[in-house]
Formats: C-alpha cells, structure tokens, sequence
C-alpha cells in the first residue's frame, strides 16, 4: 500500500483508534501545519511551489518529527501530478527502476509527471542514488527526499546540484503544545472524544522530553491518556504522577553515525579546548546520558590528551587512560563519574598543540624529502659485513662523555638543524622549551670544542 493511499479519517473509526495519534493527527493542509513557518507561510517559496503545482525537486532536511512525512502528503493531496513513494529502508534497487520506468511512460504518453516521495533517503547508497539519477535530469521525475542527515554528506553531488534544499528545524514548546492541545480538542481524528483534561504544566513537560519531535509528542500524549483512569465525572485528567510512569527515561535526539553525533562529539571537544569545564561536563554527561558508548567518550578524550594538552601536561595522558580503565573496570554507571573527572581535568589542564602541529610539519618534510638515508653512525651493525661496510662508525655512546652526553647530529643529512617541534611557554612546555635550549646549547659547545 502506498505510503498515503488511505487518509486515517476515511477509515473505519474501529481501525483508526489502533493507529497512533500521530499518524491520524497529520496535517491536511498547509494552513494546519504547525510550525516552519519561513517554509510554508503565506508567500514562503516552498508554500508557493506546493500551492502552485510547479515543485521542482527537492530535499527535505530536518530532525524527526519536524514535518518532512507531513509535508509529502500535503503535496500528495495537492498535485495533479502522479504521486508515488518509497521508503529507502525497504526499497530495492530493481524497485526504483521499475517505479522509474512507469514514470517515463507516464511522461511519454500522458505528459504527466511523476512526484516521488522517498523517505530516508539518505539510506540509499550511490549505486541507488545513481538509478534515478538520469530521471531527474529528465524530468520524469520531480524528486521530493526526506532525511535527517546533512545531504552534504549522504547524496551524491550530481543528484544534490539538481535539487533545492529546504531546511526544516526541530518545534519548539510552543508550536508542540499547540499540536497536542489541537489533538484533545479534535474528536473526528484525535481525543475530543475522551475528555481529556490536559493542565499546561503536563503538556509543557511532554513537549521539553520530546526534543522537538511533534511525532513523539503526540504519542507520547496518546500514551498518557490511555494509561489514565477516568475520574468520577467520566474525564481523563492528566497528571505529573501519570507522566512519571509513562516518561521513564527521558529520550534525547542522539544518533550514533549521523551528524547529531558529530555535533555533539565536537562541542565535547571544542569545549575542553575552550577550557570550558561546565560545557565539558555537560557534553559529556549529554553523550552518555543519549546512549553514547562511554568508551567512544573516553578514547576522544585520550585522543584530545595528545593532541590539544600534549606536553604543556604531561600527566593529562595518563588521567585519560586511566579514566578509560576505570570505566573498563566498573562499566555504567559507577565507571562514568572517572569519565567526568577526565573531562573536567583536561577542561582546565594548559594547553599546547604544538606536538600535533609537529606531526603535521614532519608528515609534509617525510612527504617532501622521501626515505632519506639513516646517518652511518646511527646504524646498528650486528654483523662484520655491516661494520666493513661502515655502519656504526663514528658513534659516540653518549654515556661514556661528560654530562651523558655526545652533541652528535641525528638527523638524516639536509635536515640537520631543522625545528618540528616548538613547545610554548605554557604549563610544562616551559620547561621542556628549556631543557631543549639547554641540550641545544650543549650541542653547539661541543661541535665548537670538536674544530
């Protein structure tokens, strides 16, 4: 069955209480559709595209719950186009080619277009994306793709240049509560019907759990009142006790290989560099609190104990290790708080990048200058035809000079003198930024001494 053949309202009214309020509360018109109102307000393009019959193709992106499903089948409604859907979830390769082949028929014969909705559209692969590709450069095919991930990352670029994007963002409180008093108001597809007394305070939990999601909102709602004993007067009143039963565990939008992950991995790691130990604590806190595997959080961290600490704290390394092998030893949620107290203390260690910017330096010299030779004095030579051949000779183990130390030159021949590693004057890059002028100094008193 197509996606939108059988509105919930024209089936029959036992069928329809076995749907999910979200399902029978979906926007008929565009005048009911609540919230992205730059999208589809009086005069918004997108509205006159739909309005007009005249959509070309396009891309809607935004969180679940925002209203991409709702919007199709607005535009299912609207349209004397053909109109079919798909779900990339489901749907085949040899599906979207037969699906693309009616349309060109239905272009040739009875220059009529096709409108396809595909839902998640952002699970086809290139091979499937490649399949439609040709019919949308046609026209046979006026593309209307629904996804929750950065279409920057997930389509292809010859498909993304035919296509305007429109950018849904998630409801907020306000537009959620409208959409569930609208429900309990309604008694031909939602809860007029029950008397249902909703207080503001219940709703306004409901929406700030639902995270922007009119989806979850509804059904949570939807939820509440059927887990809601009718009072002496027949009415369903809602209360904070029905929704502590009904909301156990707050859900927050979180999705481990998508761009939310991303978002929130880099506010973590943005936020220890900003030595920002609240936000550190926070974004940590949020990641794991959504599901995050702790041992990801802990591996950036160690990652970030390199990278953006590096010697200005030498000891913010082994903290994060540490960290990771206390987790590993009492899992959740015991094995968290170490995690916090990583994040806290790499928040406000020093920070120094200059051994990451070093790698980035010595990768572009080895890139440059090739497999230069190792210096014959630093050569092992286990064997007499190594050593005939010179390896090993003229080196001074350091050990047996003054101070522990020789001043030879280690560097393949050409690089000697160059800097990769700059320590600053922070934390304990102070000292080592002295020690190495100390060493350095070292170095030239005995070349002198050697002339």
């Amino acid at each position: 069955m197509d996606l939108f053949d059988t509105p919930a309202e024209e089936r029959p009214r036992g069928e329809q209480t076995s749907i999910p309020l979200a399902e029978r509360m979906r926007p008929e018109t565009l005048d009911e559709f609540v919230g992205q109102e730059k999208l589809v307000a009086p005069g918004a393009a997108l509205r006159q595209l739909i309005e007009s019959d005249a959509l070309v193709s396009i891309i809607l992106w935004g969180p679940p719950g925002s209203g991409k499903t709702t919007l199709a089948s607005i535009i299912a409604r609207m349209t004397r186009c053909r109109f079919s859907s798909m779900s990339a979830v489901t749907t085949s390769i040899k599906d979207v080619k037969v699906l693309m082949e009616a349309a060109r028929m239905a272009l040739d014969r009875l220059s009529q277009r096709t409108i396809l909705f595909i839902d998640e559209i952002h699970r086809f692969n290139k091979a499937q994306q490649d399949a439609f590709l040709p019919f949308v450069e046609e026209g046979a095919v006026v593309l209307v793709g629904a996804t929750t991930e950065n279409p920057s990352f997930s389509l292809i670029s010859a498909l993304l240049s035919r296509c305007r994007i429109f950018v849904l963002e998630a409801l907020d409180e306000d537009a959620l509560v409208r959409i569930m008093r609208s429900a309990i108001a309604d008694d031909r597809r939602g809860l007029g019907a029950q008397r249902v007394d909703a207080p503001d305070d219940v709703l306004r939990r409901i929406a700030e759990l639902s995270d922007g999601d009119a989806r979850r909102a509804l059904n949570l709602l939807g939820l509440a009142v059927q887990t809601t004993e009718p009072d002496a007067d027949g009415a369903l009143v809602l209360s904070q006790e029905v929704m502590g039963q009904v909301l156990q565990r707050q859900h927050l939008v979180y999705d481990k290989t998508g761009e939310e992950h991303f978002n929130l991995i880099s506010a973590f790691h943005k936020s220890m560099r900003s030595s920002d130990a609240q936000a550190a604590a926070y974004w940590a806190m949020r990641m794991l609190a959504s599901g995050e595997d702790p041992l990801y959080v802990a591996r950036r961290m160690i990652r970030f104990a390199s990278e953006d600490v590096g010697n200005a704290d030498p000891q913010a390394l082994s903290i994060a290790l540490a960290a990771r092998e206390s987790f590993t030893i009492l899992g959740s949620p015991e094995g968290e708080l170490a995690l916090l107290q990583c994040a806290v203390y790499l928040a406000t260690a020093p920070k120094s990048n200059a051994l990451y910017a070093a790698q980035g330096k010595l990768r572009d010299e080895i890139r440059k200058s090739g497999s230069l030779p190792v210096p014959m004095h630093i050569r092992n030579a286990p064997t007499r035809l190594m050593k005939d051949l010179g390896y090993g000779k003229g080196y001074q183990y350091d050990h047996d000079h003054e101070g522990g130390f020789a001043g030879q030159d280690c560097l393949p021949d050409g690089l000697s003198g160059k800097e990769f590693y700059k320590p600053i004057e922070v934390g304990f890059e102070r000292e080592i930024a002295r020690r190495m002028e100390w060493w350095e100094k070292q170095r030239k008193r005995r070349g002198d001494g050697e002339k």
